[in-house]
Protein backbone atom coordinates (compact mmCIF):
# COMPACT_ATOMS: atom_id res chain seq x y z
CA UNK A 1 0.00 0.00 0.00
CA UNK A 2 1.17 3.58 -0.64
CA UNK A 3 0.46 6.56 1.24
CA UNK A 4 1.59 9.99 0.07
CA UNK A 5 2.78 12.79 2.26
CA UNK A 6 3.70 15.94 0.35
CA UNK A 7 5.88 14.49 -2.84
CA UNK A 8 7.10 11.23 -0.81
CA UNK A 9 5.25 8.08 -1.40
CA UNK A 10 5.82 5.96 1.63
CA UNK A 11 5.24 1.95 0.96
CA UNK A 12 3.83 -0.01 4.06
CA UNK A 13 1.69 -3.54 4.83
CA UNK A 14 -0.37 -4.34 7.56
CA UNK A 15 -0.98 -7.36 8.70
CA UNK A 16 -3.43 -9.02 10.79
CA UNK A 17 -6.46 -7.21 12.77
CA UNK A 18 -6.91 -6.32 16.27
CA UNK A 19 -4.78 -3.82 18.38
CA UNK A 20 -2.46 -1.67 16.32
CA UNK A 21 1.47 -2.32 16.51
CA UNK A 22 3.26 0.56 14.78
CA UNK A 23 6.89 -0.31 13.58
CA UNK A 24 9.85 1.49 12.85
CA UNK A 25 12.73 0.30 11.24
CA UNK A 26 16.73 1.77 11.37
CA UNK A 27 18.97 3.75 8.93
CA UNK A 28 19.15 1.64 6.31
CA UNK A 29 17.28 -1.27 6.68
CA UNK A 30 13.75 -1.62 5.34
CA UNK A 31 10.23 -2.91 7.07
CA UNK A 32 11.40 -6.56 6.82
CA UNK A 33 13.66 -6.03 9.77
CA UNK A 34 11.05 -5.53 12.10
CA UNK A 35 8.65 -7.28 10.11
CA UNK A 36 11.32 -10.42 10.16
CA UNK A 37 11.71 -10.52 13.69
CA UNK A 38 8.02 -9.77 14.97
CA UNK A 39 6.08 -11.93 12.72
CA UNK A 40 7.18 -14.99 14.24
CA UNK A 41 5.87 -13.39 18.09
CA UNK A 42 2.01 -13.01 16.80
CA UNK A 43 1.59 -16.76 14.91
CA UNK A 44 0.34 -17.92 18.39
CA UNK A 45 -0.87 -15.04 20.59
CA UNK A 46 -4.48 -15.52 21.93
CA UNK A 47 -4.93 -11.75 21.77
CA UNK A 48 -5.47 -10.26 18.02
CA UNK A 49 -2.92 -7.49 17.31
CA UNK A 50 -2.52 -5.59 13.51
CA UNK A 51 0.59 -5.04 12.49
CA UNK A 52 2.19 -2.21 10.73
CA UNK A 53 4.98 -1.99 8.53
CA UNK A 54 6.72 0.73 6.37
CA UNK A 55 9.89 1.89 4.60
CA UNK A 56 11.17 5.21 5.72
CA UNK A 57 12.53 7.82 3.02
CA UNK A 58 15.35 6.88 1.40
CA UNK A 59 15.34 2.87 2.26
CA UNK A 60 13.04 0.13 0.89
CA UNK A 61 10.55 1.36 -1.47
CA UNK A 62 9.89 4.41 -0.35
CA UNK A 63 12.20 7.38 -1.87
CA UNK A 64 14.12 9.65 -0.40
CA UNK A 65 13.62 13.83 -0.96
CA UNK A 66 15.93 16.78 0.18
CA UNK A 67 13.48 18.58 2.35
CA UNK A 68 13.95 15.27 4.41
CA UNK A 69 16.83 16.94 6.01
CA UNK A 70 17.06 15.44 9.54
CA UNK A 71 15.31 13.90 12.41
CA UNK A 72 12.52 16.94 12.72
CA UNK A 73 11.68 16.36 9.11
CA UNK A 74 11.90 12.23 9.60
CA UNK A 75 9.46 12.63 12.78
CA UNK A 76 7.47 15.10 10.71
CA UNK A 77 6.55 12.14 8.19
CA UNK A 78 6.12 9.45 10.51
CA UNK A 79 3.70 11.54 12.75
CA UNK A 80 1.75 12.33 8.92
CA UNK A 81 2.02 8.53 8.42
CA UNK A 82 0.02 7.47 11.66
CA UNK A 83 -2.41 10.39 11.53
CA UNK A 84 -3.64 8.89 7.93
CA UNK A 85 -3.38 5.67 8.83
CA UNK A 86 -4.31 5.36 12.45
CA UNK A 87 -6.05 8.45 12.69
CA UNK A 88 -7.21 9.06 16.56
CA UNK A 89 -6.18 5.63 17.47
CA UNK A 90 -4.34 4.47 20.42
CA UNK A 91 -0.99 2.27 19.14
CA UNK A 92 1.37 0.40 20.66
CA UNK A 93 4.72 1.46 19.01
CA UNK A 94 8.52 -0.27 18.44
CA UNK A 95 11.43 1.13 17.06
CA UNK A 96 14.80 -0.32 16.02
CA UNK A 97 17.98 1.78 16.16
CA UNK A 98 17.50 5.35 14.21
CA UNK A 99 13.43 3.55 14.79
CA UNK A 100 13.98 3.69 18.34
CA UNK A 101 15.08 7.57 17.97
CA UNK A 102 12.04 8.39 16.11
CA UNK A 103 10.08 6.10 18.39
CA UNK A 104 10.74 8.71 21.29
CA UNK A 105 9.67 11.63 19.21
CA UNK A 106 6.58 9.80 18.87
CA UNK A 107 6.67 9.46 22.53
CA UNK A 108 7.59 12.91 23.41
CA UNK A 109 5.01 15.01 20.94
CA UNK A 110 1.85 12.07 21.15
CA UNK A 111 2.51 10.35 24.47
CA UNK A 112 -1.80 10.15 24.63
CA UNK A 113 -1.85 7.65 21.65
CA UNK A 114 1.07 5.27 22.64
CA UNK A 115 -0.40 2.29 24.67
CA UNK A 116 3.23 0.99 24.72
CA UNK A 117 6.77 1.37 23.50
CA UNK A 118 9.62 -1.49 22.22
CA UNK A 119 12.79 0.02 21.68
CA UNK A 120 15.22 -2.36 19.92
CA UNK A 121 19.14 -1.82 20.24
CA UNK A 122 17.81 2.19 20.12
CA UNK A 123 20.16 4.64 19.46
CA UNK A 124 20.35 7.06 21.84
CA UNK A 125 23.14 9.58 21.02
CA UNK A 126 24.04 10.63 17.50
CA UNK A 127 27.31 10.33 18.64
CA UNK A 128 27.86 7.58 21.62
CA UNK A 129 31.25 8.57 23.52
CA UNK A 130 34.05 5.61 22.39
CA UNK A 131 34.36 4.79 25.63
CA UNK A 132 30.48 4.07 26.02
CA UNK A 133 30.92 1.56 23.19
CA UNK A 134 32.22 -1.95 23.67
CA UNK A 135 34.68 -2.73 20.90
CA UNK A 136 33.35 -5.71 17.84
CA UNK A 137 33.95 -8.63 19.27
CA UNK A 138 32.65 -11.86 17.01
CA UNK A 139 31.63 -14.59 20.15
CA UNK A 140 30.34 -17.67 17.62
CA UNK A 141 31.82 -18.44 14.17
CA UNK A 142 31.15 -21.22 11.93
CA UNK A 143 34.47 -20.53 9.30
CA UNK A 144 33.36 -23.06 7.17
CA UNK A 145 30.34 -21.91 6.38
CA UNK A 146 31.55 -18.20 6.25
CA UNK A 147 33.68 -19.13 3.83
CA UNK A 148 31.29 -21.15 2.21
CA UNK A 149 29.78 -17.48 1.35
CA UNK A 150 30.41 -15.40 -1.91
CA UNK A 151 33.16 -12.51 -0.70
CA UNK A 152 30.47 -9.42 -1.27
CA UNK A 153 28.11 -11.77 1.35
CA UNK A 154 30.60 -12.03 3.77
CA UNK A 155 31.27 -8.16 3.78
CA UNK A 156 27.89 -7.96 4.55
CA UNK A 157 27.47 -10.26 7.05
CA UNK A 158 30.71 -10.19 9.02
CA UNK A 159 30.76 -6.84 9.62
CA UNK A 160 28.00 -6.11 11.83
CA UNK A 161 27.09 -9.68 13.27
CA UNK A 162 29.02 -10.75 16.28
CA UNK A 163 26.87 -14.67 15.99
CA UNK A 164 28.26 -15.74 12.75
CA UNK A 165 26.73 -19.06 11.64
CA UNK A 166 24.05 -20.43 9.23
CA UNK A 167 21.39 -19.83 11.55
CA UNK A 168 21.81 -15.94 11.90
CA UNK A 169 22.77 -15.70 8.14
CA UNK A 170 19.80 -17.02 6.88
CA UNK A 171 17.66 -14.61 9.02
CA UNK A 172 20.07 -11.65 8.18
CA UNK A 173 19.97 -12.30 4.42
CA UNK A 174 16.20 -12.43 4.99
CA UNK A 175 15.19 -9.92 6.83
CA UNK A 176 17.96 -7.23 6.80
CA UNK A 177 20.35 -7.50 3.60
CA UNK A 178 17.48 -6.77 1.27
CA UNK A 179 16.84 -3.43 2.77
CA UNK A 180 20.87 -2.37 2.81
CA UNK A 181 21.00 -3.14 -0.97
CA UNK A 182 17.48 -1.15 -1.91
CA UNK A 183 19.12 2.02 0.23
CA UNK A 184 19.72 5.32 -1.58
CA UNK A 185 23.19 6.26 0.78
CA UNK A 186 23.70 9.34 -1.40
CA UNK A 187 20.21 10.40 0.34
CA UNK A 188 21.26 9.28 3.79
CA UNK A 189 24.69 10.88 3.81
CA UNK A 190 24.10 14.23 1.73
CA UNK A 191 20.06 14.83 3.10
CA UNK A 192 19.42 12.57 6.70
CA UNK A 193 22.47 13.03 7.65
CA UNK A 194 22.10 17.08 7.78
CA UNK A 195 20.47 17.41 11.37
CA UNK A 196 20.01 13.78 12.66
CA UNK A 197 19.57 15.32 16.36
CA UNK A 198 16.51 16.31 16.66
CA UNK A 199 16.36 20.37 17.51
CA UNK A 200 14.40 19.90 20.57
CA UNK A 201 15.47 17.53 23.61
CA UNK A 202 13.32 14.30 22.82
CA UNK A 203 14.06 12.81 26.31
CA UNK A 204 12.64 15.76 28.22
CA UNK A 205 9.38 14.75 28.69
CA UNK A 206 6.47 16.34 30.43
CA UNK A 207 5.72 13.59 32.47
CA UNK A 208 7.09 10.08 32.71
CA UNK A 209 5.39 7.67 30.31
CA UNK A 210 3.25 5.52 32.50
CA UNK A 211 2.75 2.50 29.76
CA UNK A 212 4.30 -1.05 29.21
CA UNK A 213 7.81 -0.42 27.67
CA UNK A 214 10.72 -2.79 26.98
CA UNK A 215 14.06 -2.23 25.64
CA UNK A 216 16.57 -4.82 24.85
CA UNK A 217 20.28 -4.22 23.64
CA UNK A 218 23.12 -6.33 22.68
CA UNK A 219 26.00 -6.64 24.75
CA UNK A 220 28.03 -6.66 21.90
CA UNK A 221 26.53 -3.84 20.55
CA UNK A 222 29.60 -2.07 19.26
CA UNK A 223 27.21 0.69 17.18
CA UNK A 224 25.23 2.48 19.82
CA UNK A 225 26.17 -0.19 22.77
CA UNK A 226 23.84 -0.22 26.05
CA UNK A 227 25.13 1.73 29.15
CA UNK A 228 24.15 5.07 27.10
CA UNK A 229 19.75 3.37 26.89
CA UNK A 230 19.75 3.34 30.73
CA UNK A 231 19.95 7.34 30.96
CA UNK A 232 16.89 6.65 29.34
CA UNK A 233 15.25 4.67 32.25
CA UNK A 234 13.86 6.88 34.18
CA UNK A 235 11.33 8.10 31.88
CA UNK A 236 9.98 4.64 31.55
CA UNK A 237 8.91 3.72 35.17
CA UNK A 238 7.15 0.52 33.49
CA UNK A 239 9.67 -0.57 31.36
CA UNK A 240 11.92 -3.99 31.63
CA UNK A 241 15.12 -3.73 30.51
CA UNK A 242 17.29 -6.34 29.11
CA UNK A 243 21.28 -6.04 27.84
CA UNK A 244 21.84 -9.50 26.25
CA UNK A 245 25.14 -11.64 26.30
CA UNK A 246 26.25 -12.96 22.46
CA UNK A 247 24.55 -10.03 20.41
CA UNK A 248 25.50 -7.10 18.93
CA UNK A 249 23.35 -4.51 17.13
CA UNK A 250 21.60 -7.49 14.91
CA UNK A 251 20.38 -9.06 18.72
CA UNK A 252 16.80 -9.45 17.60
CA UNK A 253 18.42 -12.12 15.03
CA UNK A 254 21.42 -13.64 17.23
CA UNK A 255 19.06 -13.96 20.68
CA UNK A 256 16.26 -14.67 18.77
CA UNK A 257 14.82 -17.25 21.33
CA UNK A 258 14.84 -14.68 24.14
CA UNK A 259 14.05 -11.28 22.03
CA UNK A 260 10.77 -13.03 21.31
CA UNK A 261 9.94 -14.13 24.85
CA UNK A 262 10.62 -10.45 25.81
CA UNK A 263 8.50 -8.84 23.13
CA UNK A 264 5.52 -11.97 24.35
CA UNK A 265 5.61 -10.12 27.86
CA UNK A 266 5.64 -6.58 26.66
CA UNK A 267 2.62 -7.67 24.56
CA UNK A 268 0.72 -9.44 27.27
CA UNK A 269 1.51 -6.31 29.92
CA UNK A 270 -0.60 -4.43 27.81
CA UNK A 271 -3.78 -6.79 27.74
Amino acid sequence: MIFTYRDIPIYYEIIGTGRPVLTIHGWSPDHRLMKGCLEPVFQNLETQWQRIYFDLPGMGQTPGKPWIDGSDAMLELVLAFIESVLPGNHFALAGESYGGYLARGVIKLRPELVDGMLLICPSVYQDPHPKQLPAFQVVEKDETFVNSLSEEDQQYFTGINVVQTSRVWQKFRDDVMPGLKLADYDFLEKSLSRHVPYSFDVDKLDAPFMKPSLMVMGRQDNLVGYRDQWDLIENFPRASFAVLDKSGHNMQIEQETVFHALVIDWLERMV
